[in-house]
């Protein structure tokens, strides 16, 4: 049982290891402009702000005005309202996000009442939940 979890431990740490190559690659900024329309989409307020490691603060304030500029369009073909949504980035050095996010972004609104977690550190552990029993049935068969 201890080599079992040990081995899907090594699994989860190595996954992590290529997500924080993915926020070093070349397309980061594009996937932080796709994370921050799918966050103001689901988390649905006009007043976001947006938190996110040091290193990727001034990526994040180059790229907002195109992520807002796709919600705004995504959000007027689909409901026929134009919105002007008021989204901050935060620059408090206490508030910025740890290495462990592996990049990403959070966005809060409601003074941090309403959370959406689009770090991915936290999409690997939603994917990981979800494909676990696959996973545990392709390292482990002989447990099935």
């Amino acid at each position: 049982m201890r080599l079992r979890d040990g081995l899907l431990n090594q699994l989860t740490a190595e996954a992590a290891e290529k997500c924080g190559m993915v926020a070093r690659g070349q397309n980061y900024p594009h996937l932080l402009q796709k994370l921050i329309v799918q966050g103001l989409i689901k988390i649905e307020e006009i007043s976001v702000v947006i938190y996110t490691r040091a290193e990727d603060v001034s990526v994040v304030k180059q790229i907002l005005p195109d992520a807002i500029s796709e919600y705004v369009d995504i959000m007027e073909r689909e409901s026929g309202i134009k919105l002007k949504p008021n989204v901050t980035v935060s620059e408090d050095p206490a508030k910025v996000l740890g290495a462990s996010t592996q990049g990403g972004v959070i966005l809060t609104a409601r003074d941090g009442r309403i959370v959406c977690d689009n770090t991915m550190q936290s999409r690997l552990t939603l994917v990981y939940s979800e494909l676990l029993p696959s996973i545990r049935a392709i390292l482990f068969p002989e447990a099935a």
